[in-house]
């Protein structure tokens, strides 16, 4: 079995992967890391049996709810002072509300204000959408389009968030610092959750390395987190929130995996 991390980067996406049998564990091989432009290249260039933990919102509600889609007020009491990286997503019309390229940031910004606005018509109490959560949007649509068309993705593709992960490998505490602060990454936030991962079988020269071009260093990091998500997804380990998952008209499954 292959074990892939994948978080969403400038480039497209970034993967950390490895088979089952060069684990960090029982190895001290390095994981491979790539970058793709797509995620469907991202699958395709993946044997079937790998199992893949995104960090990306996977199955959209057609009506929000107060916190969002369900997994989200599930997990912030997790964090402590780390759940503000645990964004409501909105209602799927809100997702699909404006799906042009931008060219401008006027056209952008007249993009938000729109989904916002459906967003407040189909959630209850209303609620716009974030800053933070519209500038996913195309990458979740990416995903979800995906699952929609390949329905056999939907047992090899599962939804995580990295400091959900940092928290259930770090035994249920929270990382104690931001892996960022105002927009740059936090270098210490960065050593404590790199010491966690060494905890984990990771080897330091592998994550002092850089990047690939496309992509930032915490995005490199959050896909190695999610790696071993999917090792244990893979292994009967990881735990959904909540459990059993929810699931969308699509009947996609809507669950943060940890």
């Amino acid at each position: 079995m292959i074990f892939v991390g994948v978080d969403g980067c400038k480039a497209g996406w970034i993967a950390v992967h490895r088979d089952s049998g060069s684990t960090p564990r029982n190895s001290s091989a390095s994981p491979s890391v790539d970058i793709f432009p797509s995620f469907s290249a991202l699958v395709d260039a993946l044997p079937a049996d790998a199992t893949v933990a995104v960090d990306m919102p996977i199955g959209l509600p057609d009506f929000s709810q107060k916190g969002g889609r369900g997994p989200e007020a599930l997990v912030r009491p997790l964090l402590g002072a780390r759940q503000s990286s645990v964004f409501a997503i909105p209602s799927r019309a809100a997702l699909y509300a404006n799906t042009d390229d931008f060219t401008t940031i006027e056209a952008w910004y007249a993009a938000h204000r729109r989904a916002s606005e459906v967003a407040k018509a189909t959630s209850d109490p209303p609620r716009g959408v974030s800053i933070q959560a519209f500038g996913i949007f195309s990458k979740i649509r990416e995903i979800d389009a995906l699952l929609i068309a390949r329905p056999q993705l939907r047992g090899r593709v599962f939804e995580s968030h990295p400091e959900v992960a940092f928290c259930r490998l770090n035994g249920g505490q929270a990382m104690s610092l931001p892996k960022k602060i105002k927009g740059a990454v936090n270098p210490a936030g960065m050593a404590e959750r790199k010491a966690l991962l060494r905890r984990h079988g990771y080897e330091q020269s592998f994550l002092d390395r850089a990047p690939p071009r496309g992509a930032a260093a915490d995005d490199f990091l959050d896909a190695a987190a999610m790696m071993l998500i999917a090792g244990r997804i893979a292994n009967g380990e990881a735990r959904p929130f909540p459990d059993p998952p929810l699931s969308d008209r699509f009947g996609i499954a809507v669950a943060i995996w940890a």
